[in-house]
């Protein structure tokens, strides 16, 4: 029998014969009970005791140690109080249980941690519906999830994950992009960020003897434990995660600066929904309802493209040097969109590097601790033999998501799980014709109960709520997530795993929406069209939510104009439920395009753009973009489908000054227009 099966069986066992004793029991009574200890000799047994108590307490189930008065560790008392195993029941109400639901059918196998969301809503939902058949409600559509992104990358956040819950101390080769090079890196993992897409690694760098963040994508090879201890460090207890998951792009790094921004009138309102929380805000003082931005900044290159996306209508005032620098940036996208561009010859093909197409299947990556199938196995099988039900083999593979010889292993383990003298948990028969016949013992009501979640289901369950948001009807994942961590008497959150929001606070426009969804009836919005710098109103029929690689949408149908229609929440001013309901139309999937534009981030056109980006950026335009050809001086061209010319405009804007169109001849001229009125605008 393997070790990892010995000591679960050993450790579920001492779980079973505290709960059963109902009383404090001395070490030397549990070396002669429990299963798995009796054939040890004292030091034996004091070092696999010890170390069970330990990855126990790690797991959230705290054993009650009572040390006699003259301190000898041989007459300790050791209990299992109910609550240190069982989670206190949540009254979820009907909403927010289909919400979970939901959840989980949105993020099944789009999701890293969707293994263990699985086992953690099995947990909450105790005795209502199985959470593992939900309904399709269609009211939402998710383009971008936490997919782990291809096999090599789940496998680096698996090991990752498992050496923040062990405190490990890891070692891999990592690419920095500012340096252009690959270095050893040993690190002690802190905690795990999602934002934007990517998975991020937070920890202490030995190299630095600092904090620094990791992309996981730019790690390279494999991560490996630094050494063979049990573990190697402690994280200290003010880090706090929530620091990295609300910084701007500009923010990443030490502050180098604080820069203040004029925004005009027209879009203030945008700038401080969105952008508010990185800074301070203040109207300008001439009374136009222009305001001034103040935010720290630690990249100017990240600030400046963010304030050329924007236009003539934001315009950095200070300190002189940040200005000097996007003023010289302006003078460099007008220089490079005058005239011919002059290009290096372009490489062979056979010299060019390999194109790495983006993978089609995503993988899911974090596999729940095996104690946490197995607890949750137990009460299902206990749960059907005491209403004297058989259960279909397969059907229980689908429902774990095991294979078959992994759920028969399983089931052999739980077979010999007692509560010593000869009582077992259960006793479960896998007939010939694929159906579990289960014969709970009296005892068995100890694991007739949710038990406590593992710190990676807890993780899993909070951070598809989070990921998901306000963007439910009712707002029912938001109840929900308050129920969890209160039953839970901590946030899992910042407890190794953050999903960050990349888009801004959108939750009261989604709010107004979802409810029209909801009840089936008319929107009124109020909208910015960024390609036509103007506001329309809107009256449409509300379908769905999805989100995108640029944020959420509203996917609608526009009877004014006869079709579907998607609108950008962050675009939204204002959002009005007209009193005027409206029957859904058969013929109408809002949610059609959710696995092309919102996945890809590139939509059907008929133009395509080829935009030359410089030696400097072209390493990160080979980890973004579909690159056609390789330059000489080390330079790229990629190409760019567009439908609205703004759009593109924008799009290189926002390289600042290191990317310039090469053709069509139309859409370059529209970026040195553009160009022009931003150097009338710094004057």
């Amino acid at each position: 029998m393997a070790k990892d099966t010995e000591k679960l069986i050993r450790q579920l066992s001492l779980i079973s014969y505290l709960m059963a004793e109902r009383r404090p029991v001395t070490a030397l009574e549990i070396r002669r009970d429990v299963e798995g200890y009796s054939g040890m000799n004292e030091d034996a047994f004091a070092r696999r005791f010890y170390a069970d108590r330990a990855e126990l307490d790690s797991l959230g189930i705290q054993l009650t140690v009572e040390k006699p008065a003259d301190g000898v560790a041989e007459q300790e008392n050791y209990s299992l109080r109910p609550e240190n195993f069982h989670l206190p029941a949540i009254a979820f109400t009907d909403e927010e249980l289909a919400g979970l639901q939901f959840a989980l059918t949105l993020l099944d196998g789009e999701f890293a941690y969707a293994e263990p969301l699985r086992l953690a809503l099995q947990q909450i939902s105790w005795g209502r519906p199985s959470p593992l058949n939900a309904p399709d409600q269609g009211s939402i559509a998710l383009g971008v999830t936490a997919s782990a992104g291809g096999h090599d990358l789940s496998q680096r956040l698996a090991k990752i994950e498992t050496a923040i819950f062990r405190n490990k101390t890891i070692t891999f080769d990592y690419y920095t992009m500012e340096r252009d090079e690959v270095g050893a890196r040993k690190v002690d993992p802190y905690h795990l960020l999602f934002q934007g897409g990517q998975f991020y690694l937070l920890g202490r760098a030995h190299e630095r003897d600092a904090i620094r963040v990791f992309r996981l994508s730019r790690i390279r090879g494999k991560v490996a434990y630094a050494t063979k201890a049990e573990h190697d460090f402690k994280r200290p207890t003010d880090f706090d995660p929530r620091s990295y998951a609300t910084r701007a792009d500009w923010q990443f790094g030490e502050p180098v600066g604080q820069a203040e921004v004029w925004i005009s009138e027209r879009i203030a309102w945008q700038v401080k929904r969105h952008f508010g929380r990185f800074g301070t805000i203040r109207p300008a003082e001439d009374d136009s309802g222009d305001m001034i931005f103040v935010t720290e900044y630690a990249s100017v290159r990240q600030l400046a493209a963010w304030a050329l996306r924007l236009g003539e209508h934001a315009r950095i005032l200070g300190p002189d040097e940040l200005v000097t620098e996007i003023t010289e940036r302006i003078e460099q996208l007008h220089e490079r969109h005058t005239g011919e561009l002059d290009l290096a010859a372009v490489l062979p093909a056979d010299e060019t590097e390999e194109i790495v197409e983006p993978i089609a299947k995503r993988e899911t990556a974090i596999r729940p601790e095996r104690f946490a199938r197995l607890v949750t196995l137990a009460s299902i099988l206990i749960q059907a033999g005491r209403a004297k039900e058989l259960l279909s083999l397969n059907e229980l593979c689908q429902r774990l998501q095991v294979s078959d010889a992994e759920l028969r292993e399983d089931i052999n383990v739980l077979n010999v799980v007692n509560f010593g003298g000869g009582s077992y948990v259960l006793y479960a028969d896998v007939r010939d014709d694929g159906m579990i016949d289960v014969d709970p013992e009296p005892y068995s009501d100890n694991f007739d109960r949710p038990a406590r979640l593992l710190p990676v289901e807890a993780k899993a369950l909070i951070a598809a709520i989070d990921l998901i948001g306000d963007h439910l009807p009712e707002g029912a994942l938001n109840s929900a997530r308050e129920k969890i961590v209160a039953a839970l008497g901590a946030d899992p959150m910042e407890q190794g795993l953050q999903v960050a929001s990349g888009a801004g606070d959108d939750s009261e426009i989604a709010r107004v929406v979802s409810r029209a969804i909801s009840d089936s009836h008319q929107l009124r919005l109020e909208y910015c069209k960024a390609n036509e710098d103007e506001f329309s109103e809107r009256v449409v029929e509300p379908y769905a939510l999805i989100n995108g690689r640029e944020g959420w949408y509203v996917a609608s149908y526009d009877p004014a104009r006869e079709a579907v229609r998607h609108f950008r929440l962050d675009r939204v001013k204002t959002a009005e439920v007209l009193d005027v309901a409206f029957t859904p139309r058969p013929e109408v999937d809002p949610a059609s395009d959710v696995a092309g534009w919102p996945s890809t981030g590139l939509v059907e056109a008929s133009r395509v753009a080829r935009v030359w980006i410089s030696p400097e950026r072209a390493r990160w335009s080979r980890e973004q973009r579909r690159v056609a050809q390789e330059l000489a001086d080390g330079s790229v061209i990629v190409e760019l489908p567009y439908k609205g010319t703004d759009w593109l405009v924008r799009e290189v804007l926002a390289e600042a000054g290191d990317a310039a169109v090469v053709s069509p001849p139309e859409a370059r001229e529209a970026v040195r227009a553009a160009v022009d009125r931003l150097q009338l605008a710094v004057r």
